[in-house]
């Protein structure tokens, strides 16, 4: 593996991202400590959550980050991971949320949760469109300046909304965004490829894709709808089963013979090869899993089999 910058930060990355909305859900306290300490020992460190992981969950109330504070405080690490986190969600206050004011009280309770004075990367979860992009990133440039936030990043943003923050940060010498966390795998390409992808590139942004295995259908899994309750997340992988998902799912075969990979490690293999790619996020709620996640962030592609997924999911 090879470190891999985030925008023009001072954060390089191994190109695999914890993704952490499963700890506190469907991986207990117990559990998220085990997988946490088995990611940093591969030697990744990037750790991404955010204030609203995950109160769907009935009575949960934000427990990833409350947890993740826990497992830092028990290890004593914080100086060899990079936390990443989120703010924007509906929390209660009946919206998304980037107005300042909330901001600057969010910050506050994502630092408290994760017990830490600093957040490596803080991202401006959702758009809110009642907000202008000026309040938000100068309410980021107060936590930066108060040494409170280290560096920002977009999620969820098209080209429009990202171009239009880009322009604010350079006109007005306000913090940029230096990475993008949108919707991309395989199967799903329109939130990132074309007009985003070109800007990201031009602009010189980092991209750390979420949902890299469409929330479990690129594992191979999931192959007919009677497949759909083989895990909590089921219900959300059946909109993948069209003409396209199978088109994917037959690819991930042939590559998985010809290389070996699971499906899963060729589906991280396939985003971290793709132009703007710093690194996926990818969940995990057991040992093995987090094995076949570093096994996809270290394997190479050949080029006729990076061809072959590029025309499955086109």
């Amino acid at each position: 593996m090879s470190p891999r910058r985030l925008g023009r930060t001072d954060i390089e990355i191994e190109p695999l991202v914890f993704g952490t909305n499963v700890i506190g859900w469907t991986a207990d306290e117990q559990t998220s400590f085990a997988l946490l300490d088995a990611f940093v020992a591969e030697g990744f460190t990037a750790i991404d959550t955010a204030d609203a992981y995950s109160r769907w969950v009935p009575g949960n109330d934000s427990e990833s980050e409350k947890i993740i504070g826990r497992w830092l405080k028990a290890r004593g690490n914080r100086d060899k991971v990079h936390v990443f986190t989120k703010v924007g969600s509906d929390m209660g206050q009946g919206k998304r949320d980037l107005s300042a004011k909330w901001i600057e009280q969010a910050v506050e309770a994502s630092l408290t949760r994760l017990q830490t004075d600093y957040i490596d990367l803080y991202q401006s979860h959702w758009p809110d469109p009642t907000v202008s992009q000026e309040e938000t990133l100068g309410a980021y440039d107060r936590l930066i300046q108060a040494g409170k936030v280290r560096f920002i990043g977009a999620s969820n943003y098209d080209e429009t909304l990202l171009s239009e923050a880009l322009a604010l940060s350079k006109e007005k010498g306000l913090p940029r965004y230096e990475t993008l966390q949108n919707e991309y795998n395989l199967y799903t390409r329109n939130k990132f490829e074309g007009p985003v992808q070109d800007l990201v590139l031009r602009e010189g942004l980092s991209v750390i894709t979420y949902y890299a295995l469409a929330a479990g259908f690129l594992t191979g899994k999931y192959r007919s709808k009677a497949d759909l309750d083989k895990s909590p997340r089921g219900k959300s992988v059946e909109r993948f089963m069209d003409d396209k998902g199978m088109r994917v799912l037959a690819a991930l075969d042939t590559v998985s013979e010809r290389t070996g990979a699971a499906h899963s490690e060729i589906a991280l293999a396939w985003l971290n090869a793709q132009p703007g790619v710093a690194a996926p996020i990818a969940s995990a709620t057991s040992l093995e899993q987090m094995q076949g996640l570093v096994r996809g962030a270290r394997l190479k592609l050949a080029p006729e089999d990076l061809t072959l997924l590029d025309q499955a999911g086109a």
